[in-house]
Order: C-alpha cells, then sequence, then structure tokens
C-alpha cells in the first residue's frame, strides 16, 4: 500500500491500517517547534534559501508530514487589548502577559474573586468585531490547501477552551474552588463565553469549515496525576459547553473533530467521546493511566490518537537511537489497525536536539 496523504489519514481516522502513521509537526497549536521546522534544516542538509515559509516547507517535504495548518484563535479589534511594553500586554479578555523568559505568562487575573454581577458587567469581546479581511485570508489559504496541495487540512481552533478561559481570568485556585463550591457562577461564565464562541464558530467555520479535514480545540482538563475534576463534575458543567461548540462546528463542516488535553484525562475519555470528540491528543505516556496500551484496549474503537511521543523527557534526553525505539513501540500500540497520528506529546522546545526529532519521524516513515 502506498497511500496518499489524504488516503492514509482517511484510512487511519476509520481504524484501517495505512501503510504507515500519518505524521504532523506544527500544523497545530499543541504540535509546533520552537524556530519553526526550518530548525531542523541545517541538520536535514537543506540549503538556507527562499523565506522562512519556504524553508519550513522544504523540511517538512524532506520529513514526509502529511498535515498543513491554517487558521487559528481570532481576537476582535479594540476592547480591553493593548500593549503595554514590548514585553507586556493585556488581551482582549483583559488578562494581562508579561515576558517571563521563553513564554508569555498571565501575571494579572481580571476576574480574580469576581461575583456573577462582575460577569454581567465585564466588557466582553464582541464576534462581530473581529475584522472579516482576516477570515477571508484564512479562508483563501485554506482553499488553496485543499485544492492545490495534496496535504491533510486542519483548521486551528478560532477559541480558548472555556475551562482553561476561567482559570486564566480567575486564577486556577480561584476557579477550580468555584467549580466545587459555586457552580452558579461557573455556570454563568460558561453560558456568556458560549455565546461569543458559538458567534466565531459561526463566521470561522462558515468560511473555512468546507476545506478542513480536521479541526482542532484546546482546553487542559487533567494534571499529571488525574482530572482537575471528577467525572461527574466534569459531566455538570464541562462537557455540556464543548458538546454545544461541537454540535455548532459540525453545521458547517464535515471535518473530524480533534481535542487537545494535557494530562491524565482517562476517566473523562468517555464523556469526550459521548459529546463528539473523534481524535484526542496529546497523549502524554508519562500521565497516569495514560499507558498507549491501556488507551488502545479502552478507547480505540472509538478514538483516534494523536501524539504519544514523550516531550518531557524522552524527546529532549534520549538518544536517537532511543527515540526511534520508542516510536516503534509506540506505533506498535496506538497504531495498531490504524487510529494513530504521529507527533511530539506538545510543542518541541528548543533544548530537544534536531537530530531527535528527525529520527522521531524518520521512524514514523517505516513501512
Amino acid at each position: 500500500m502506498n497511500s496518499s496523504y489524504r488516503e492514509r489519514f482517511a484510512a487511519t481516522l476509520s481504524h484501517r491500517a495505512p501503510d504507515r502513521p500519518p505524521m504532523d509537526l506544527g500544523a497545530t497549536d499543541m504540535t509546533e517547534i520552537f524556530g519553526g521546522p526550518r530548525r531542523l534544516a541545517g541538520a536535514l542538509g537543506i540549503p538556507e534559501a527562499g523565506t522562512p515559509e519556504e524553508q519550513d516547507e522544504a523540511v517538512l517535504r524532506a520529513l514526509n508530514i502529511d498535515v498543513r495548518g491554517v487558521g487559528g484563535i481570532l481576537s476582535p479589534v479594540g476592547g480591553l487589548q493593548r500593549r503595554i511594553s514590548d514585553s507586556e500586554f493585556v488581551d482582549v479578555w483583559g488578562i494581562r502577559y508579561a515576558w517571563t523568559g521563553k513564554h508569555f505568562d498571565a501575571v494579572e487575573r481580571p476576574l480574580a474573586g469576581a461575583t456573577i454581577d462582575t460577569l454581567e458587567r465585564y466588557p466582553w469581546p464582541v464576534a462581530t468585531d473581529i475584522d472579516p479581511a482576516v477570515i477571508r485570508r484564512m479562508a483563501e489559504r485554506a482553499r488553496w490547501l485543499r485544492d492545490e496541495t495534496p496535504w491533510v487540512v486542519c483548521g486551528r481552533h478560532p477559541v480558548f477552551g472555556v475551562m482553561e478561559l476561567g482559570c486564566w481570568m480567575c486564577g486556577f485556585d480561584d476557579f477550580l474552588y468555584r467549580m466545587a463550591a459555586e457552580p452558579e457562577f461557573v455556570l454563568r461564565f460558561f453560558e456568556i463565553v458560549m455565546e461569543y464562541q458559538l458567534r466565531v464558530v459561526d463566521l470561522y467555520y462558515g468560511a473555512l469549515g468546507r476545506y478542513l479535514h480536521f479541526t482542532t480545540s484546546g482546553d487542559d482538563f487533567g494534571s499529571q496525576a488525574g482530572p482537575f475534576v471528577s467525572p461527574a463534575m466534569f459531566r455538570r458543567l464541562v462537557a455540556p459547553a464543548l458538546e454545544r461548540r461541537i454540535a455548532r462546528t459540525r453545521v458547517h463542516t464535515d471535518a473530524a473533530f480533534f481535542h487537545h488535553t494535557c494530562g491524565s484525562v482517562f476517566r473523562l475519555i468517555p464523556d469526550l467521546i459521548r459529546v463528539g470528540v473523534e481524535i484526542l491528543n496529546p497523549i502524554q505516556p508519562g500521565a497516569a493511566e495514560m499507558e498507549p496500551d491501556r488507551l488502545k484496549a479502552a478507547f480505540g474503537d472509538d478514538l483516534t490518537f494523536y501524539g504519544g511521543i514523550d516531550t518531557q523527557y524522552l524527546l529532549p534526553r534520549a538518544t536517537a537511537d532511543g527515540v526511534a525505539d520508542a516510536v516503534r513501540t509506540v506505533r506498535s500500540a496506538l497504531g495498531a489497525g490504524g487510529g494513530w497520528v504521529l507527533s511530539a506529546g506538545h510543542a518541541i522546545l528548543p533544548e530537544v536536539p534536531a537530530a531527535n526529532v528527525i529520527a522521531m519521524f524518520r521512524a514514523g516513515s517505516e513501512g
């Protein structure tokens, strides 16, 4: 079997064994590599020529990467967002961020200690303030990828997850406490945010949906040791919002729905499947109950797994041969009979050697 990129992806989603697993480097927000794919060019013998985008594409082709991404988080014009300095800004939700050396981290939570009355008075972003020209450019890029290239087209998510947004705006300790003690606050917060998100879904997928093979979503539900909340609490508070978003997305597209959640979420997976998640990312093998064999046995008939190559210890610390062996092991577990897309478990940081990234995809390309 010598499949095309799209045939390989379709076989994988249908749980039919492809010639090799589809592979992704940088198509989603969660599978990026710091410095871009072009960081690997020298190690692959690719000369520095052309634009950065052309160098990225040359690397992706050299590694036989199947997926290309388009789109991303949409931000309305105006509102609360403002630039404070080169190292500090406030986003459209009113969260202040500062550069801390490698990332912009949240340093001020605008809804810490808020009440429901605060929610009613808060200056929330307005979906109709999103510049339509931004969406048109995304749609044209998506059309070009679908019609003029052989790649699998991934639509990056245009909105944040509702639970992570609550944790960012209130603070993790504040919001998780409220989920247990003040669920009425949480439900009202989710309701307000969903009003905005569903309008964005209409605008975004109404323009891009016809061109996508799958689309992403992100909202972290777990720590290394277990879910942040019990399955019952997740089912009551969080799952209904995700279910509404997925249902509204499917009004505009038949793209498969991918959800990213870090951590140990084994006990939440039945509800993720129930609300419509078809692809689960990132599969952290070091988190509790997230071993590839366990996941495949329990949910392999219902989910496609996306990721599974450890970014905490394996990729930064192992030898290239060790990485290749790990890929083969994960492939034998998650990829048996299809249902697995090869990628790193999260963004590939600068300390990961280029040789290890290349080894990961060279092992994935083995027939």
